[in-house]
Formats: structure tokens, C-alpha cells, sequence
């Protein structure tokens, strides 16, 4: 493989199942974007280097390539741990130099951000967010990231002041996939109406929570009530529950949700119908954005 524009730079977010990289010119300006299934979860320590070799190996020039990563390659089980950087704070930018043997390669990894009460971690999400307030610097609100683990982070005066994270994402995969809700949530169909109503119940009756779930089950039972509206309750009744815990956070308060797919638009209407003013950007881009502010940081070590 070879670039006509030659490689300045490398930009590389590592999360625990997927490696994106971005190949970036002097300036700034992507060449080429490429991604592997070599995830974090999958690696032993010693075999980062490899895994970033084969995806980048042949790419790279006779001299010395910058390596910016951010994500779960910096995690205790990652390439190398990359201690926390403590909340209140900026997105960090100081990363850790880390050794390799390929001497055409200079690796440093950006911390994730810690909260000492409530305990509470992120790994890759803080790039996220450094990319958003690249973009948007006077942004004074909160910060809503859907995913597996939906962080809610309350952002001040360009500083990372406090936040929370929610398993809604997982809960709702290993109950659709190994709890007895998974013959009644199947397939992809889904019902707008009955996410809209589930999120309505949940947020006024959280403690119903774990007898309304069994509920789905009995309803598809006694009444044949179909997939599609059981999966949009279901997610409805998580992600009401999690409004309801993160209300702190988003009443009152400006929110921006961080992404425009599918997930991030169920939260958008859940959080338009009890009146936050709430808003979603594209995401696809952010994390990149993330990491160029990184690089350009005042702090790097």
C-alpha cells in the first residue's frame, strides 16, 4: 500500500472490539481511514504493536511517525495503563509515551477521566468530548454519549466538571439476548408509540422497573402482543429509568447528544417529550476532532 501525500501524522482510536485510524497529512487533513477487528478485548499487552504494525505498517515513511491514541488501549488491560486523569478538568491532552520496538514509531496514549464521588470511569468518551468543545468552546451544559455505557458529563467554562455513566446499553443487549425477554424482543421491528409510553411509565414509577420487564413477557403470553412493540418498550423502560437517575443532570440544563443514529434519536424524543432542551450533532467525526486538539494541546509530555 502506498500514500501519493505522505503521512504526518497518525490518529488512532482503540476501543475494546474495533481500531480506527485515521493516516492525517501537515495539515491535519485525513488521507486515508482505516479500521480492524483488532479491539482491545482481544489483545494481550505485547501484541498492540503488531496489531497497529499490520493495519499501518506499510504507510509508514523512513523516519519517525507520531502515534496519538485514545481509548481502551491506555486501559489496565490495554497496551500500557495510562493512569486517570482526575474530573473537574479540561479534556486531557497530556498523553504517555509509550516504548516500542519499531523505531519508525513514536506511541503516546491520552488518559481516560476518573470521578472520585460517585466512583466513576471513562475511557475514549473524553476524546469525545474534547472534540465537541473544539468545535463548539462556549458550550456550557451537558453532554449525553449513547452507547453500551451512556455517559452524561456536565461541562463548565471548557472544563469536564462532573459525570455519570449508565449500563442501559448492556442491560438492554443481555436481556434481549440471554434472559427470557429474548423470545419476546426478537427481531428488528419496532414501535415508536410504545417506546414513547414505556419512557412516560418508567420515568413516573422507577422502582416498577423490574416487575414491568416481566411484564413483556406476559403480555406477549396472554395477548400476543408482537415483538417490534415489546423491544420498544423494553428500550423505552431502560432508558426511562436511566432519565429518571440522570435528572440531575439534564432538567434545567442544556443538552447535546452525541451522535444521530438510531439510538441517539430514541434519546432525543425521550428527552424532547418532558420538555429538556435537547439537540443531537453527528458524531462520526468527533473523535477525530478530539484528538487533533489533543496534539495540538499545550501540555503534551
Amino acid at each position: 500500500m502506498t500514500t501519493e501525500t505522505p503521512v504526518a501524522w497518525i490518529a488512532a482510536d482503540w476501543g475494546t472490539s474495533h481500531l480506527r485510524v485515521w493516516l492525517m497529512d501537515a495539515e491535519d487533513r485525513v488521507i486515508r481511514r482505516l479500521t480492524s477487528d483488532r479491539g482491545m478485548g482481544g489483545l494481550a499487552p505485547d501484541a498492540f504493536e503488531s496489531a497497529l504494525l499490520d493495519l499501518v505498517g506499510d504507510t509508514l515513511g523512513e523516519g519517525v511517525t507520531d502515534v496519538l491514541i485514545c481509548g481502551m488501549a491506555g486501559a489496565r488491560q490495554g497496551w500500557a495503563e495510562v493512569p486517570y486523569a482526575k474530573v473537574p478538568c479540561p479534556a486531557p491532552t497530556a498523553a504517555m509515551k509509550i516504548l516500542t520496538a519499531d523505531p519508525r514509531l513514536s506511541v503516546r496514549i491520552l488518559p481516560g477521566l476518573s470521578q472520585a464521588q460517585p466512583p466513576d470511569v471513562m475511557r475514549g468518551e473524553e476524546t469525545q468530548i474534547g472534540g465537541f468543545l473544539a468545535l463548539e468552546p462556549g458550550f456550557d451544559g451537558v453532554l449525553c454519549l449513547p452507547g453500551t455505557h451512556c455517559k452524561w458529563a456536565h461541562v463548565s467554562a471548557s472544563e469536564i466538571v462532573s459525570f455519570r455513566t449508565f449500563m442501559t446499553g448492556e442491560v438492554f443487549a443481555l436481556l434481549t439476548k440471554h434472559s427470557v425477554l429474548r423470545h419476546s424482543t426478537g427481531g428488528d421491528d419496532w414501535d415508536a408509540a410504545a417506546f414513547d409510553a414505556a419512557v412516560s411509565d418508567a420515568l413516573s414509577k422507577p422502582g416498577r422497573l423490574l416487575s414491568d420487564l416481566f411484564t413483556l413477557r406476559a403480555d406477549g403470553l396472554l395477548n400476543g402482543t408482537g415483538a417490534g412493540v415489546s423491544r420498544a418498550r423494553l428500550s423505552g423502560l431502560l432508558i426511562g429509568a436511566e432519565l429518571a437517575a440522570a435528572r440531575p443532570y439534564w432538567l434545567g440544563q442544556p443538552v447535546v447528544i452525541l451522535g444521530e443514529d438510531a439510538l441517539a434519536r430514541n434519546y432525543l424524543a425521550a428527552l424532547t417529550a418532558q420538555g429538556a432542551e435537547a439537540r443531537s450533532v453527528a458524531a462520526e467525526d468527533i473523535t477525530l476532532a478530539g484528538l487533533k486538539a489533543a496534539r495540538t494541546g499545550k501540555d503534551k509530555t
